[in-house]
């Protein structure tokens, strides 16, 4: 969970069920252009991509501990494999696959990047619909949800209490699986602009208007989330919401209460008489 620069990761500990919220340090780097619009959504994603790894890792350390954990350096080849796979899959696969036909090779740019689009989109699609069936993912994917559920009651003013969070829904406008939807989209409106020159040149372009793509993304998610209330926002919104009907699942009890654990950490509302380990660690029994 994040609020402002409090950032907090929530686990239940295998050894005694026990739910161990720690802090996580957010990074001051590039603060003043993460805050410049347009610009500040390409931070921003890397910015989310890095923590998300960091509490992946902290959240193995805690609910794994004698369990062997991957090194800084070792962190770094995952995100970096991580990152050539996606652009591969992603960007290279679709752009060969539409670029072998000769009328579209040779034809309108619109009509090229709408069909390497919808090619993206489906790789993309059966990727998440892949891994959701396999069980730990689904797991994750569970507490996705519970995070959603929290969220909502504290916008609604609700106590963080199980009950409360429970009767709302898993699907949040302002979720990174919705700004994953937006990418798609705005990407083939903004790759259209590098015509249809040769495959080489159109890899590139793809790789050099990705900043674009991110950072016009960010702004429609944050446009999005602001004005959810107007109709029309709500009918363009829909997509997102639908995709994250893969990437998150109705959560179990026990999943809802590390979420609300984190919530209330980042919030400042966790019990004071909690036991406390460290300065950045609390043991909610």
């Amino acid at each position: 969970m994040q609020n402002g620069d409090r950032v907090a990761v929530a686990v239940r500990r295998q050894a005694d069920q026990q739910i161990v919220v720690r802090d996580l340090p957010t990074r001051k780097r590039f603060r003043k252009l993460g805050e410049i619009p347009f610009i500040r959504g390409l931070f921003r994603m890397f910015d989310m991509m890095s923590l998300g790894l960091r509490a992946l890792n902290l959240s193995a350390q805690i609910a794994f501990p004698e369990d062997e954990q991957l090194s800084k350096g070792g962190t770094f080849l995952t995100f970096a494999a991580a990152a050539v796979v996606a652009i591969g899959a992603l960007i290279v696969l679709p752009l060969y696959l539409a670029n072998a036909v000769p009328g579209l090779r040779l034809g309108s740019s619109i009509v090229f990047n709408l069909i390497e689009g919808l090619i993206r989109m489906l790789f993309f699609l059966g990727y998440l619909f892949a891994i959701s069936r396999m069980k730990e993912i689904h797991r994750v994917f569970q507490y996705h949800g519970a995070e959603h559920k929290t969220i909502y009651a504290y916008e609604a003013d609700q106590e963080l209490t199980v009950e409360n969070a429970k009767s709302h829904t898993t699907l949040h406008p302002r979720c990174g699986t919705a700004f994953l939807m937006t990418v798609f989209v705005i990407a083939i409106l903004v790759f259209s602009l590098a015509g249809n020159p040769t495959l080489w040149l159109k890899i590139l372009s793809r790789v050099l208007l990705l900043p674009v793509v991110a950072g016009i993304s960010y702004e429609a998610l944050r446009f999005s989330g602001r004005h959810f209330d107007r109709w029309w926002v709500r009918l363009l919104a829909q997509p997102g919401l639908g995709l994250q009907r893969i990437t998150t699942a109705e959560p179990t009890d026990d999943m809802l209460e590390v979420a609300i654990a984190a919530a209330k950490r980042v919030l400042g509302t966790e019990d004071q008489t909690a036991p406390v380990t460290t300065a950045s660690e609390v043991v909610v029994a």
